[in-house]
């Protein structure tokens, strides 16, 4: 098989798994599913300093797909965030969707995610704030000749609405500067993420999210996602988080080798402990 059409199979095999990333979604405050849904994404800082956060979770899901075939993992991320707005940091969780692919004919050995992403942040008024930056996702590891890389760039502006004790609502749009996690030719690809994250009561907010993904050339495997969960804080720096989401992907798409429907509904619970 010549190198052309390698790549070609394997990205479509990259495509029936689906989205493998996470990522500090770059400063969201959304406590309970994205990347991590953030529990593990450390929490910005609005004096500066730096901020961080370890975490555990039963599944880690991503714009709504497992990136662990519904497996646990384990979470960490970084951030320092100056007093002026700007912000930098790094994530890391491991995976299985890259090595779920693996055949004797096609071997790949990858098992983490290594997220670097820096930015501003500013207030247009007390109660409207905004995001900018870019953020790339790495999965080292081996693979065949042929094989298009995961490793994707992109770049994202968000607004948030509300009193920023609870930050209430945010809007952010995410857009791809290479290939989409695998995809061939889908740089150009985007994401729509809006959030409603409510403390309703000192250490509880509610989690809500709807996403949409679209990936450029490759329009069978768009899909919305969304979730709905709760967090509880604890004065202590610990966080238990509990969500609930499900997409509209082709199932027949989003089954992995194993058979396993990535992109089917689940529970997720995480536990996590800033610092």
């Amino acid at each position: 098989m010549s190198s052309k059409k390698k790549a070609v199979a394997l990205s479509v095999s990259l495509a029936l798994v689906g989205m493998g990333m996470t990522a500090v979604q770059a400063g969201t405050t959304d406590n309970a599913e994205e990347g991590p849904p953030n529990p593990s994404a450390p929490a910005p800082s609005t004096s500066g300093g730096v901020a961080g956060t370890v975490s555990l979770t039963s599944d880690y899901v991503f714009r709504g797909i497992s990136q662990t075939d519904q497996d646990p993992a384990v979470q960490g991320g970084i951030e320092y965030a100056a007093d002026s707005g700007f912000y930098i940091g790094a994530w890391g969780s491991n995976i299985s969707w890259l090595s779920d692919l693996s055949s004797d004919a096609a071997p790949i050995s990858s098992s983490l995610e290594f997220d670097a992403y820096g930015g501003y942040r500013g207030k247009f008024s007390d109660s409207v704030g905004f995001d900018v930056g870019a953020l790339y996702y790495y999965y080292p590891g081996e693979f065949p000749d042929g094989f298009n890389s995961a490793n994707t760039g992109e770049v994202y502006a968000g607004i948030t609405v509300g009193p920023a004790s609870s930050s209430p609502l945010s809007v952010k749009y995410f857009y791809s500067l290479t290939d989409l996690f695998g995809y061939v030719d889908s740089d150009g690809s985007g994401y729509l993420d809006l959030a409603v994250n409510w403390t309703f009561t000192p250490g509880w907010t509610l989690n809500a999210h709807g996403g949409k993904q679209w990936i450029e050339n490759n329009e069978a495997f768009e899909y919305t996602d969304w979730k709905l969960g709760v967090t509880k804080a604890f004065d202590s720096g610990f966080s238990i988080a509990a969500a609930y989401s499900d997409t509209d992907t082709d199932e027949a798409l989003y089954t992995n080798p194993h058979g396993n429907y990535i992109g089917d509904s689940t529970f997720t619970l995480t536990f996590a402990k800033a610092f």
